[in-house]
């Protein structure tokens, strides 16, 4: 699809896209479950055993299966395939490093996380070629070894890394292209302080966080702790967060207004099809505001947009309402592994031969249009807005304006 403006540096150039006699016609990318992949895998290896010329001839292979074991849980199965020394590609480093970062967020394998974590920044290091850090995630993985150590009570460690960690990705931060860079940086840099001690300044970085939505749900959470560190209490603390919300959301919704066409656009008359493969017209939903975002698997960008998207599903689930992620030029199947092993729940539809992408004008993914209950089109936006909650607030926006200027239409 041409002029995907958004979508850079996405796909690795590695083998690991591209078949191998010894796969027949299996793909060992399309198991859902890990036991699958690791039976093909113990099957193709006996059937065709490793070649002691050449050792990375199923090393992408053991590091999936070293991922997807971590991700299930099975930190012994992780070390088992990560001790056999797989070559990892820019997306298995880009899971990685989310897994990891997820579990210091919950508190969970803490050990584990700053081992893991020191443990490939070491050997980026001194082995630069057992890594594709195409996706640069040296600087996230510096803020997880930071915020373990920080829980862990290595206080000089976490300042040291957290420090190394903003100035590698400080560049990044002002791009929104992963979910939640700003974000993120700021919550485990607030957590780092405060475990140092620091808890008014841990408590500074948060609130301008929340006050310009460079925040997620867990802003607040984090917020509320070191709330009562500075106050002793953490009474008032509920009134505080929805203040800084709401002056947040309140800036994103006059930026919104701004975007409102002058003269409506008409939805276009084009068939679309459904994860089944049912056809669906997006005209058919006239009487219910319909937000359409176009994207791709392989667009981080866009995947970065689901969870808000599904925060703004629920928020409107009794109301007229319908959002749709629209596909563009990929096949049923591999967009349904996708959104199963990843565990979203949105309607997805695919826009055949792209054309209504072509009969908007749209300029890449992601990019979204908000249809009025009339079936018009009033606004569109572009791009990531770089947080969950600035992607919900803005998102928000535009449905609470379409529903107060399309009833006054």
């Amino acid at each position: 699809m041409k002029k995907l403006i958004l979508l850079l540096l996405l796909i690795s150039n590695s083998a690991w896209a591209q078949q191998t006699p010894q796969q027949n016609d299996k793909d060992f990318n399309t198991f859902a479950k890990v036991e699958e992949a690791e039976k093909y895998y113990n099957d193709l290896v006996a059937k065709f055993p490793e070649d002691a010329s050449n050792e990375k001839q199923y090393s992408e292979y053991r590091a999936q299966l070293a991922v997807d074991w971590l991700i299930k849980g099975n930190i012994k199965k992780y070390k088992f395939y990560k001790k056999t020394n797989p070559e990892f590609t820019a997306l298995q480093l880009f899971d990685l490093s989310n897994l990891l970062e997820d579990w210091v967020y919950n508190n969970k394998n803490i050990p584990e996380a700053k081992y893991i974590s020191n443990e490939i920044l070491e050997e980026m290091e001194n082995n630069k070629e057992m890594y594709n850090d195409r996706f640069d995630r040296r600087p996230v993985l510096y803020l997880i070894n930071a915020v373990a150590n920080a829980k862990i009570g290595n206080i000089d460690i976490a300042m040291k890394n957290i420090e190394k960690s903003g100035a590698l990705q400080s560049q990044f931060m002002q791009f929104p292209y992963f979910r939640n860079t700003a974000a993120d940086f700021l919550n485990h840099y607030a957590t780092v302080l405060s475990a140092a001690g620091q808890h008014q300044r841990a408590l500074d970085t948060l609130s301008k966080a929340i006050r310009t939505a460079a925040s997620t749900p867990y802003t607040s959470e984090i917020l509320k702790t070191v709330y009562k560190k500075v106050t002793g209490s953490k009474k008032g603390v509920n009134q505080y967060i929805a203040a800084l919300q709401d002056e947040a959301y309140q800036k994103i919704y006059k930026e919104v207004e701004k975007e409102w066409y002058k003269e409506p656009e008409s939805t276009p008359d084009i068939v679309l099809s459904d994860i089944n493969g049912k056809a669906v017209k997006l005209l058919d939903y006239k009487g219910k505001i319909v937000v359409i975002d176009f994207w791709s698997t392989v667009c981080k960008p866009c995947v970065a947009a689901f969870p808000a998207f599904e925060r703004v599903v629920e928020l409107y689930k009794n109301e007229p309402f319908q959002l749709f992620v629209i596909n563009c030029g990929e096949d049923r199947e591999s967009v349904k592994l996708f959104m199963d092993k990843k565990g979203y729940k949105l309607d997805v539809l695919f826009d055949n031969n792209e054309a209504l992408f072509k009969a908007l004008d749209a300029l890449g993914t992601p990019q979204k249009f908000i249809i009025d209950s009339k079936g018009n089109i009033n606004l569109m936006g572009i791009g990531y807005a770089g947080s969950d909650d600035k992607e919900f607030y803005k998102l928000k926006a535009m449905v609470e304006l379409t529903k107060v200027r399309s009833s006054g239409n």
